[in-house]
C-alpha cells in the first residue's frame, strides 16, 4: 500500500493531469461496480400502465452493463476529473477571508458552505445530464431523471459531504483533496449510479410477462 502511495505521489508530481483522470476514473469506475454488484433491476414499480417485454429483457436489465462502467469511467477521467481539481483549487485560493491566514477554520468553514451551496446543487445535473447523454438519451429523459433524483439526491449529500469536506480541507494538501474525496466517495458513486439507472427505467411501465406465467 505504501509502495502504491508513494508511486502516486510521483506520477502525480509528474504528471499530474494525467494522474488524476486515471485515478478518478478508475474509482468512478469501482463504484458502479459496487452499485451494479449490491443493486439489481428486479423490483420494478406498479401502474395502471403496462409494458410487455419478454423474459429474455428481463435478464438483460439485471444482467452486469460493462457499458455503463464504462460510462462511469469515461465520466471520472475525462470530465470530473479536470473540473474537480480546478473547483478546489480555486476553493483553496480565491475563497477566503483576506483579513485571516488560509488556514484558518473560519476560511475552511467558508469553503466547505461555498462547496456545498454552490458545487453540489450545480454537479449533480451536470452528472445526470452527462450520463444521460453517453446513454444515448435527450435531454428530455435527463429532465425527467432531476425531476424525480435531483431534490432528493441533494438532501443525501448535504448529510455527508459537509463533514468529510471539513476535515478534508483542514487536514489533507491541495494535491491531495481530489484523492481523498474520490476514495470517500466510491460508495457515494454507486449511490449516483444507482439513482441514475433506476430513473433511466420507464417509471410508468410495469413488466407483464409475455409469454405469460402462471403460478
Amino acid at each position: 500500500m505504501f509502495k502504491l502511495l508513494e508511486l502516486y505521489k510521483h506520477s502525480l508530481t509528474k504528471r499530474p493531469h494525467i494522474t488524476n483522470a486515471i485515478m478518478t476514473g478508475s474509482l468512478f469506475g469501482i463504484g458502479d461496480v459496487v452499485a451494479q454488484l449490491l443493486f439489481s433491476h428486479s423490483e420494478y414499480p406498479s401502474s395502471d400502465n403496462y409494458n410487455i417485454v419478454s423474459d429474455n429483457d428481463v435478464k438483460d436489465l439485471t444482467s452486469y452493463d460493462y457499458l455503463r462502467t464504462l460510462r462511469a469511467i469515461t465520466y471520472g477521467s475525462l470530465i470530473f476529473s479536470f473540473i474537480g481539481k480546478k473547483w478546489y483549487n480555486i476553493l483553496h485560493y480565491n475563497v477566503r477571508f483576506s483579513h485571516i491566514h488560509n488556514s484558518h477554520w473560519k476560511n475552511q468553514i467558508l469553503r466547505v458552505s461555498v462547496d456545498q451551496i454552490l458545487f453540489a446543487p450545480i454537479s449533480l445535473p451536470f452528472y445526470f445530464c452527462c450520463m444521460t447523454i453517453m446513454e444515448g438519451q435527450s435531454i428530455a429523459v435527463a429532465k425527467k431523471k432531476l425531476d424525480v433524483e435531483w431534490w432528493n439526491t441533494l438532501k443525501v449529500n448535504w448529510t455527508i459531504w459537509p463533514l468529510f469536506q471539513m476535515i478534508n480541507f483542514s487536514f489533507i494538501p491541495l494535491q491531495h483533496q481530489l484523492l481523498a474525496v474520490n476514495v470517500i466517495a466510491i460508495f457515494w458513486n454507486a449511490f449516483l449510479s444507482y439513482k441514475n439507472s433506476i430513473t433511466a427505467l420507464d417509471k410508468e411501465k410495469r413488466i407483464v410477462h409475455y409469454p405469460p406465467v402462471t403460478e
